[in-house]
């Protein structure tokens, strides 16, 4: 795996521990306490992994597995429902 693929992978962890969706600290929180040494053998990225964070939320978003910012509400990160 790849750090960016990791973030991502942990992002969705954190959600569907939280339920299905959660705000930018849980996740974060969560990332830090289940994953913490593995951010500290990324080297450099250990100092911006929450920046990273974000940015693989938005692919998450292009890809269409989180939900958009515009379908939920400010500050909740949220796995996308699937349609029937």
């Amino acid at each position: 795996m790849t750090y960016k693929s990791d973030l991502k992978d942990w992002i969705l962890e954190a959600i569907d521990a939280s339920g299905g969706r959660a705000t930018l600290v849980e996740i974060a929180k969560h990332i830090w306490h289940n994953h913490e040494d593995e951010l500290r053998q990324y080297g450099d990225a250990f100092y911006k992994w929450q920046y990273d964070m974000r940015w693989a939320a938005q692919y998450l978003r292009d890809e269409g597995i989180l939900a958009s910012a515009a379908q939920t509400e400010r500050g909740i990160w949220e796995r996308k429902k699937l349609v029937a």
